[in-house]
């Protein structure tokens, strides 16, 4: 079947127009054919053969030309009826075209149907006058027979439609979802590092003249920091291209971020329990969550102390970072926690930040162990946003 699919329309149409010939000179296959008038003149002749011949191969172009292949197989159809030649199986040919026409014709849909239309009540007027039996119900019924043909084509012509319409909208759904996420690691890895580098090079240029020992020092802590940024974009050019995930364990990663901070001169203090954490992208939404947390800190809390607390259990993983006199006046929202909300959402987490009565401004998150199953009962009304730095 994948053989036969991958072969052009037109050849396929043209074996299927062979066969229905073939099926024309089988015995008890033969004369089961389209009929109305059943004037029954004339026996079969080279005429009627080639009439034959025309309505089978006429089905050739009904995919790329339906419009001419409906004309042909319903003017030979025509005069193979008002001569009164015997049926034959190669009149179903007009079903097929009919179809063809709903499925594939792309212009001029409703002037071909009301020609269509025309053109029946023609053959049948036609046919009373020659002497046809046939009742004007019984025309009626030949004549729904064939709009049900076309129908069922325009049918199936709409169904495709509606899928294409929904594959599109689902890759461009997977697009933006995919700039999303390469804009939310590009903010995580570049602000968190940048923001380090600028406090430490704050540092180096207060420590220059006194304390000249510490300002070198401030300045290797920057070239550690641009070291490890560059580090971290080659991992995520990794990730995007490739699709590979972080290969190291949550608590090493977290280890390494607060010493980094404590190194730009943020006290924090930093508390990990049960365990081991999750790896993979479960752990690196645990990581961005305390990243962003401590990025802040040092952004509009510099100096001030930061309580990073992430416990591990069962059944998921809870994180808490709380930077102490920073929630003094309005909270402005901002990309990065923002970002993160995204984030949890996609694991089926909730994310709560916001200030407290003494002032201080935390971010809590929750994320669920088993990420399939907390992906599937996720709900943006289960999170809220206090307010987003």
């Amino acid at each position: 079947m994948r053989w036969w699919r991958g072969l052009d329309p037109m050849i396929r149409d043209t074996a299927g127009a062979v066969l229905l010939v073939v099926a024309a000179f089988v015995p008890g296959i033969a004369e089961l054919g389209l009929e109305i008038g059943e004037l029954h003149l004339r026996p079969a002749d080279r005429i009627s053969l080639a009439l034959l011949l025309i309505q089978a191969f006429a089905l050739i172009p009904r995919r790329r030309w339906p419009a001419l292949g409906l004309a042909v197989a319903a003017a030979a159809f025509a005069v193979h009826q008002l001569a009164g030649y015997p049926p034959t199986v190669t009149g179903l040919a007009l079903l097929v075209a009919l179809y063809s026409v709903g499925a594939h014709q792309e212009r001029h849909r409703r002037p071909l149907a009301a020609v269509a239309v025309v053109a029946y009540a023609a053959l049948a007027i036609a046919l009373h006058q020659r002497g046809a039996a046939e009742r004007v119900i019984d025309f009626g019924t030949f004549f729904a027979v064939l709009a049900a043909c076309w129908a069922a084509g325009s049918w199936v012509r709409a169904r495709q439609a509606e899928e294409r319409r929904r594959r599109r909208e689902s890759v461009g759904a997977a697009i933006t979802a995919e700039r999303a996420r390469i804009a939310r690691e590009l903010h995580d890895v570049v602000t968190h590092h940048v923001t380090a580098m600028v406090v430490q090079s704050d540092t180096a240029g207060l420590l220059i003249g006194p304390q000249p020992d510490r300002a070198v020092e401030a300045v290797a802590a920057v070239s550690r920091s641009g070291r490890e940024a560059l580090g971290e974009l080659r991992v995520l050019l990794g990730v995007l291209e490739k699709g590979l995930e972080p290969t190291e364990t949550t608590e090493s990663r977290l280890a390494d971020l607060v010493d980094r901070m404590r190194r730009a001169g943020q006290p924090v203090d930093f508390a990990e329990e049960g365990g081991p954490g999750p790896d993979g992208g479960l752990g690196l939404a645990v990581h961005r969550v305390v990243q962003e947390g401590l990025t802040n800190a040092v952004k509009h809390a510099r100096g001030r102390p930061t309580r990073v607390l992430v416990r591990h259990d069962g059944e998921g993983t809870a994180v808490e970072v709380v930077t102490a006199g920073t929630a003094r006046g309005e909270v402005r929202a901002g990309r990065g926690l923002t970002g993160l909300r995204e984030r949890i959402k996609i694991f089926g987490g909730t994310f709560d930040v916001g200030g407290d009565p003494e002032g201080d401004f935390t971010v809590r998150v929750w994320l669920p162990r088993d990420r399939a199953e907390a992906g599937a009962g996720a709900s943006p009304s289960g999170e809220t946003i206090g307010g987003v730095v």
